[in-house]
């Protein structure tokens, strides 16, 4: 496709590509775009004639060179596209076809994305995330302006891969202190027999555990502008946490993910936002999650939390 069919095809202006492409040039060209030129140029507009004078109607005499682009350049383009309808729609086809792949079972030659997380889940490889990786995006989301949204869907990456090591160190740590396999059941079913006041007491305790201070409980108080509890963390950063004590076989829908995206980042501004529910959330709800910068602490994550593993987030 040439640049005028591929903004056509995300209904932007011709320009918006152009610029896109001067500001990204050596990823699209890595990830399949050329520019032809001379004889290249001449034969492709030979072999596309037609389709070439309808797209530069001043025809072949005036141009000395045209970009071209895959199919794979076209899907960067998705990527890195901001405010078109289409390149959002592509990018949600994406992000759905990676989490079917991810359900599927791997082929045994292949390593998986978990297997690569547990050698590389070490103290250090953790503590660089938390401590250097994640304060360094944080500097740069706040100083950043063309790159903001890139920025913080790497933040959100790496948050992600935070919690997938934390799920890694309770598997490691059973193992080493050769508990079975259910130790943890007495824990979620505990937590379970709660009820709401009760279950945001024991999330208050778990962020005073974790070194939080200040830690202030809203819920019920009419007052609280949709969050349940408020604390600071150890290194002065404001915390705001929604729990949600529901049944196991419920899920957090994306109407309630996005009303807590909206008190915690723009009522409340806070550094970190914590969604804890003793249920999964629906994929629509991780997509907002992720996207606002909240993270979510889902059923499992709860439960080793609650064993004694420290959130990521809040080191």
């Amino acid at each position: 496709m040439t640049t005028a069919m591929v903004a056509a095809y995300f209904e932007v202006a011709e320009e918006v590509i152009n610029r896109l492409r001067q500001r990204h040039r050596e990823e699209l060209t890595g990830n399949g775009m050329r520019t032809l030129k001379g004889p290249e140029l001449e034969s492709f507009e030979r072999d596309n004639l037609s389709l070439s004078k309808e797209s530069y109607p001043q025809g072949r005499g005036g141009r000395v060179h045209l970009a071209v682009y895959t199919r794979r350049t076209i899907l960067n383009v998705a990527m890195l596209l901001r405010d078109s309808e289409v390149a959002r729609s592509v990018r949600t086809y994406l992000l759905d076809r990676e989490e079917s792949s991810r359900q599927r079972p791997a082929p045994h030659d292949v390593e998986s994305l978990d297997e690569r997380i547990t050698r590389l889940s070490e103290a250090s490889f953790t503590k660089l995330l938390g401590r250097t990786v994640v304060p360094m995006l944080n500097a740069l989301v706040e100083t950043s302006g063309e790159h903001h949204r890139e920025l913080l869907s790497l933040r959100n990456d790496v948050q992600q891969i935070q919690i997938k090591l934390v799920e890694h160190d309770v598997q490691l740590s059973r193992l080493q202190r050769g508990q079975d396999v259910k130790a943890l059941t007495g824990i979620i079913g505990t937590i379970d027999a709660m009820n709401w006041r009760e279950f945001e007491e024991h999330v208050a305790q778990l962020l005073r555990r974790d070194g939080c201070t200040d830690v202030e409980l809203h819920g019920g108080h009419g007052g609280d502008r949709g969050v349940d509890i408020s604390a600071r963390t150890a290194d002065g950063r404001t915390v705001a946490v929604q729990c949600k004590n529901f049944a196991p076989f419920r899920h957090v829908l994306s109407g309630e993910m996005q009303k807590f995206l909206g008190a915690s980042k723009v009522i409340h501004e806070a550094d970190v936002a914590l969604y804890v529910a003793t249920c999964a959330f629906t994929r629509e709800s991780l997509a907002l999650a992720a996207q606002g910068g909240v993270t979510a602490v889902h059923r499992g994550l709860l439960e080793a939390w609650s064993a004694g593993v420290q959130l990521q987030v809040l080191r």
